[in-house]
């Protein structure tokens, strides 16, 4: 393959691809946010308990942790093109059907569809940007896919919370279903950018399809025992919990371990959501200077980890909390690129869709029981306790990375040249 400076039409291609499929992935996580910023709307139109509004987010992340799973397989088989778009449709019928929702059991059906179609966008993104985009601007690339995935958590509680202000949270809702139905127009009219058939990516002469004769001799569900799938699924079950800590309940336990305002408290949020997006950036260049994509991951979540433990004792002041989340966020952020490499590298050939499937549903899973349990300790008035367990889940998944790291550099080592 021509080199990335030699090529420009090769660097247009990967640039539009690229931004397709961000495009859609930010869509995705806006809809991780469907009804969290309208609950105040929802508990009093419906008079609903705040364990029932819970269990819109629990069956939403579980609904696309299994989902998740299953679409890396048919991925696989029919293409991630198709399987995109099935998913965007999803999201814009998921939310016509909530705003039109008569009762909760309609909120329920309309959280499961939204997990449904929400269920597609990893083993599809992943699969797009590993066989369209150039083996040498992945890094760039999964950053920019991690960054619009951020964008898309900050957008929904502004946008959403606005038009529900200004309007009611129907309104709100039918406003949302506009937008990846406006995705799904822009990506059938690039359709021919998204082929998964054939690509751009050389991935036989990398070590990413290094295992394909250890898995692809089982069939279809050959690299379910490859150990490396199921410690990347176990380190993006912790990341998640630590993630669905913060996203859940770091604005309440900063209001009440700090006895700081909410309007301060949800800028410590914010600051966390933009020094993700800013670690990201810098992910995405360090991860293109090293094959060993585990230690940037371990340095980017001690460091998150540790602030994390900081803002536990309570000591700083309420400004420097505020900041310390920055830097939680800034060292998640550059630990994300790192990541999905490392998923890359332990993927057999042929089976990306399988893979990411399955390792990204245990993200799904961990976003479902991490609001129980943090919301537990914020009930039994424990709030440094959410940070403590924030703290421990990422130093918990430096020790998984490092085990996938090691492993798949192992098992390269033993493949002969």
């Amino acid at each position: 393959m021509p080199s990335a400076n030699a090529s420009p039409t090769l660097l247009t291609e990967d640039t539009k691809v690229i931004s397709l499929v961000s495009i859609a992935h930010s869509v995705s996580h806006f809809f991780h946010l469907i009804l969290a910023p309208l609950f105040p709307w929802i508990k009093e139109a419906f008079d609903l308990s705040y364990a029932q509004l819970g269990f819109l987010m629990t069956i939403f992340f579980a609904v696309s942790g299994i989902g998740q799973a299953l679409a890396g397989l048919v991925v696989d088989r029919v293409g991630a093109r198709a399987v995109l778009f099935f998913g965007l449709s999803c999201l814009g019928v998921s939310a016509l059907l909530l705003a039109s929702a008569p009762g909760y059991a309609t909120l329920v059906a309309g959280s499961m569809l939204a997990g449904l179609g929400n269920s597609v966008f990893h083993p599809c993104d992943f699969t797009l940007l590993n066989k369209r985009v150039s083996a040498p601007r992945l890094g760039h690339a999964f950053s920019i896919h991690g960054i619009s995935g951020n964008l898309g958590w900050a957008a929904a509680p502004m946008v959403l919370a606005t038009i529900a202000g200004l309007a009611n949270w129907r309104v709100a809702l039918l406003a949302a279903a506009f937008i990846p139905f406006a995705v799904l127009m822009l990506l059938v009219w690039n359709r021919e950018l998204l082929r998964t058939d054939e690509g751009n990516a050389v991935l036989s002469g990398t070590k990413a399809s290094g295992m394909s004769s250890e898995a692809s001799s089982g069939g279809v569900i050959g690299f379910m025992r490859v150990p490396a799938v199921w410690m990347c699924f176990a380190f993006f079950f912790i990341i998640s919990m630590a993630s669905g800590g913060i996203q859940s309940f770091s604005v309440a336990a900063l209001h009440s371990l700090y006895g700081m305002s909410l309007v301060w408290a949800t800028a410590g949020y914010t600051g966390y959501m933009l020094g993700s997006a800013a670690g990201m950036v810098w992910g995405g260049f360090l991860a293109t200077k090293t094959v060993r994509h585990e230690r940037i991951f371990a340095r980017g979540f001690v460091l998150a980890g540790a602030m994390a433990l900081v803002i536990a004792t309570g000591i700083p002041a309420p400004w420097l909390a505020v900041l310390l989340m920055v830097v939680v966020g800034m060292g998640a952020g550059i630990a994300g690129p790192s990541r999905d490499l490392l998923i890359r590298a332990s993927a057999p050939k042929n089976a990306t869709g399988r893979v990411y499937g399955v390792v990204y549903s245990g993200f799904d899973i961990g976003l479902s029981v991490a609001p129980l349990l943090f919301g537990a300790l914020m009930d039994a008035h424990h709030p440094a306790w959410v940070f403590v367990c924030i703290g421990i889940f990422q130093t918990m998944a430096i020790l998984t990375a490092l085990g996938v790291g090691t492993n798949t550099a192992r098992r390269n080592a033993a493949q002969p040249a």
